[in-house]
């Protein structure tokens, strides 16, 4: 698959990155995203140096990638939990059945 060159803009600085093509409005997305939580953050925080700036966001961007992965686990072993609980009740009546019919 190609890259394609997409220019961001990120606290008013312009720069050129490479992506997949196809991806190019997704890319720019996020960057739009970036760039609104940093000035956000510089707005909140006062902190007006970028690499500070960017280190909290990267941080805090890895935190909440890391809580979501928590949860979905959880709701994983949940479901997998619901599903070998369903398949016991499912056998458990096709036994009964079973047993019926053979009577």
């Amino acid at each position: 698959m190609d890259n394609q060159a997409v220019e961001v803009e990120i606290l008013g600085k312009l720069t050129q990155v490479n992506c997949p093509a196809g991806q190019e409005e997704t890319l720019i997305k996020a960057a739009k995203d970036l760039d609104e939580r940093l000035q956000q953050m510089a707005q909140k925080t006062k902190v007006t140096n970028e690499v500070k700036l960017l280190t909290i966001a990267a941080l805090n961007m890895s935190y909440e990638l890391n809580s979501r992965d928590a949860a979905s686990s959880e709701t994983m072993t949940e479901m997998d939990e619901r599903m070998e609980k369903l398949t016991a009740s499912l056998e458990e009546v096709l036994s009964k059945v079973k047993q019926g019919q053979q009577a």
